[in-house]
Parts: structure tokens; sequence; C-alpha cells
């Protein structure tokens, strides 16, 4: 048996129980749209490329696609967010029917727009993304909305997904709701986090930055194993969460647990190739929640969640992770 085989072995079985586990996901929801097409000259009105446009195609975004990867490996989200009385905010609505994810937790706001991101694609190359978006904190009313709809589904989850990309639904207001109202009841809380709110995730079960927002909130230039685990050890103290679990690029994770900051767990990247990293933190919080739900310790947590990343970012375009994949990769121990 190869030293990953052992490492790895127990691990398919803890993706086996994935199948109808209930996630509760919160935060901001957001439609990405892809409009697919060739460039083959610059234009002559300003040096820009012309796309000849042939093929638009919408994909979840955010909390949306954290919803989306729970359920392509066997789980049942339960989305609370918000969208716009718009366009966009009906496409996503629809894009999530058609996953079979229900739209029951989204309150639609008269008072800000659907987030939407438009990514034009040529030849497999991003040449240019445009935002919709507002940053501004929920209106009281909203904000009321989204704790109805949190509270009315909690009690039968076994974990939180916090999907905090900073436009408006997650702040210091939310979090101290859901601590209130989770209390000290055994459910997991996973945090995919915004560098300007670390402050607010004290007791959350695993926060889960890229390494260059905990450079940013650390004030450490990331450059190797010494620096990365001095960077670790900060955000755990700072932070006042359990775990600290930083995604590295194309050299993996590192895993710092609360008590335990001196012995950082290194888990290398699987990454065949990497095409498109879009979305590639919302297929890891996913997996990770679902793999803490059913048990599984934080390393084997991380382990499972490192594999899905590593599948999703040699797909174009945002993705999801199917659990017969998953499985696969792993048994394969690569």
């Amino acid at each position: 048996m190869t030293e990953n085989n052992y490492v790895n072995r127990g691990l398919p079985d803890i993706v086996r129980r994935f199948e109808g586990t209930r996630v509760l996901v919160i935060g901001d929801c957001m439609l990405d749209e892809y409009i697919y097409g060739e460039c083959n000259r610059i234009s002559p009105e300003a040096p820009i490329p012309v796309v000849l446009c042939n093929e638009k195609c919408d994909f979840l975004g955010g909390a949306a696609n954290v919803s989306a990867n729970i359920k392509a490996v066997g789980g049942e989200p339960l989305l609370v967010g918000v969208v716009g009385d718009d366009e966009p905010g009906e496409r996503l609505r629809k894009a999530l029917g058609e996953r079979k994810i229900s739209d029951n937790g989204l309150v639609v706001s008269h008072s800000r727009p659907t987030t939407l991101k438009t990514r034009i694609v040529a030849q497999n190359q991003q040449i240019i993304r445009l935002d919709r978006e507002v940053f501004d904190d929920l209106s009281d009313e909203d904000l009321s909305s989204v704790k109805e709809r949190f509270d009315g589904v909690i009690d039968s989850v076994g974990a939180v997904v916090i999907s905090d990309y900073g436009k408006g639904v997650i702040n210091r207001a939310v979090l101290k709701h859901i601590r209130d109202v989770i209390g000290k009841e055994d459910i997991k809380t996973v945090v995919d986090p915004k560098v300007s709110h670390f402050e607010y995730y004290k007791g959350m079960t695993v926060i889960t930055p890229n390494h260059r927002e905990a450079s940013d909130v650390c004030d450490i230039n990331i450059v190797d194993e010494i620096t990365m685990t001095r960077a670790g050890k900060t955000l755990i103290d700072r932070v006042g969460c359990e775990n600290v679990l930083i995604t590295w690029g194309e050299r993996g994770m590192v895993l710092f647990r609360n008590g335990q900051e001196d012995m950082p767990v290194f888990i290398d990247a699987t990454a065949r190739s990497v095409y498109d990293v879009t979305g590639a933190g919302d297929t890891v919080v996913a997996v990770l929640s679902l793999a803490l739900a059913n048990g599984a310790s934080i390393v084997d947590a991380s382990r499972i969640a490192n594999y899905a990343g590593g599948i999703v970012v040699g797909k174009l375009g945002t993705s999801t992770v199917l659990k017969s994949e998953l499985i696969e990769i792993i048994e394969k121990g690569s």
C-alpha cells in the first residue's frame, strides 16, 4: 500500500455518506454569465480585441455555487441569500431550479440588484469581466427576512457554510445572529472569508482563506513553509476560530488547528491541470462542510476538500464536482 493510499483509506466511505446530508448555505448569491466567442482581429476603433459571440451560458456563483456543489456530490443544500427583483435574479432562480435546488430561502430585494458577473471568453481565454453589484449592507427589512429564513431551517442541518464575498449579506450582525442561534449545538460552521471581515469569524469551526488573503490580513509575505506557518499561527490567534485552512494554489493547502498551531498539516495539491480557478473556493467549502457534517476529522475533511478543489480547477467555467469523480480520484490516490 502506497503512502497516499494509506492516508486516503476511509475517505471514500466519508464521501459516500454525503448522500442526503443537509447543509445550510448563507451568503452572497451571484449569477455568473459566460459569453463565448472567437477573436480574430483588433478593433479599428481602439486597441482592443473584437469578439464574435457564439454562445451565452449562465452559471451559479457565490453562495449559489456552493449550493450547486453540495447538490452535485449528493448533499441537500438549504440556500439563504438575497437576489434583486430583476431579470438576472430570475435567471439565477431558474438555474437553481434546473439543479433541483430550492429557492425558498432567497429574499427578493427591491432595493438592490442581483450581483451579475459577465465574463467574455475567446479561444478558452478570458478577455474581460464586467461586474454589476453593490456592496452596501442589507436594508433592515431584507436583513430581518434573511434572519427569518435562516431560523426556519437551522434545526434540520448538520453544517452551515458562510459564503462571504463582501456584497452585503454577511456582516457583524448576521454572524452574531448565526452564533446566537446555533449556540452550543454541534453544528459545524465553515467560512469562505472576506479579508475586511476576518474579525467577525470568532468561534467558527474553520475559515478557508487563500494564501493571498492570509498574507493581506497578517501582513506576512507567504513565500515558503516558514512564512506560511507564521501566517497560520497569526490567523488562529487573531481570528479566534477553531481551525484555519489556507489554500495555496499549486502547492495545495495547509491546515492550522487551534492549540496545535506548531503542527500544521501540509496537504499536497492533486490537480493535474489548471484551466480555471473560478469558483474553486466554493467547491472546497461545500465538500469540507459535508465531510464535517458526516463526522470526519478536520484533517480528513481537508484532504477530501483538497481532492475536490483539484478536480474543479481542471474544468472551464464555474463548475461542480460529482460524487463519482471525487470517489474515483481519492481511490486512485492522485
